[in-house]
């Protein structure tokens, strides 16, 4: 029905990366309703992910790597009405789950579009950016998936047992989101718009980056072994530890020729983080 162009845009499988932050939610609830779960998964990640990054690429017509495609192919049209099609079932299916789902995926939609709509783009300005994209992909999303699949009133997501890990996602990202920049200093400027990356210069993101994720890495610890045990905190360290010895043995390289900060090296970063955490989420719930 539609053009390779525009599937490729979707970027589907780009939504593994995303999916760190709901594995989390399911990992710390109480009584998951399996039947909604699956539901908000499919609606999050099988079309509101995708409608965003189709909505995105059909505004920035990136001629060079984006994330989770190395060649870009030209923007058709169609892309357009693709992504809101995508939208469009992604809230029917999260409306079947429950409507405050649907509400929040709506929520996150508009703010996905301030992002990279000509009117509003944020993207042009790197704080306001940088915590949208923290909170919405973040916190958020971890808020709405949590209510969701435990069926918790919205007072009961104010106690901080849930707020402590929803924050603690959104300061996951960010650290590491304008990691996610580095390699597109060249399309951004072009385009006018100032990533966070780009303020911070190429070793300035790699600096920032691991501050943050010092920071973040210290919460979640503090959080696992406060809810929960000392070897939970000593079982994410050893989950992380892959993705601490690629980024630091990266930014020597990086240091040494800033070539190196590139598409290929990025996205190897974004696999090994998304593995290890993906996987870490699974066991856990299944072992705690």
């Amino acid at each position: 029905m539609w053009s390779t162009s525009t599937w490729q845009h979707l970027r589907l499988p780009f939504s593994f990366f995303l999916l760190p932050v709901f594995l989390f939610a399911l990992s710390v609830s109480p009584q998951i309703d399996v039947w909604k779960a699956l539901l908000a998964f499919i609606s999050l990640h099988l079309f509101i992910y995708p409608a965003s990054n189709g909505f995105n690429s059909y505004y920035d017509k990136d001629e060079k790597s984006i994330g989770g495609v190395e060649k870009p192919l030209p923007v058709s049209g169609e892309l357009l009405s693709a992504s809101l099609i995508f939208d469009l079932i992604g809230l029917n299916i999260a409306f079947l789950a429950d409507w405050k789902l649907a509400l929040a995926l709506f929520i996150y939609g508009l703010a996905s579009k301030a992002y990279s709509h000509p009117a509003v783009r944020l993207k042009k300005y790197p704080i306001i950016s940088l915590l949208t994209i923290a909170f919405f992909q973040g916190a958020f999303t971890f808020l709405a998936t949590y209510q969701v699949v435990n069926q918790f009133a919205i007072e009961q997501l104010m106690e901080k047992t849930v707020l402590l890990p929803a924050f603690l996602s959104s300061l996951m990202l960010f650290g590491s989101y304008p990691m996610t920049q580095v390699y597109q200093h060249e399309e951004d400027s072009k385009r006018g718009d100032k990533t966070m990356s780009l303020l911070l210069g190429i070793r300035g993101t790699f600096i920032y980056t691991i501050s943050i994720f010092c920071l973040a890495t210290a919460g979640f610890v503090y959080f696992y072994y406060t809810y929960f045990s000392t070897l939970s905190a000593i079982a994410f360290l050893i989950a992380l530890s892959p993705v601490l010895l690629f980024f630091f043995s990266w930014f020597l390289k990086v240091l040494k020729n800033e070539r190196e900060a590139n598409f290929k090296n990025t996205m190897r970063l974004n696999m090994i983080s998304a593995v290890c955490l993906n996987v870490f989420y699974i066991i856990f719930y299944f072992c705690v």
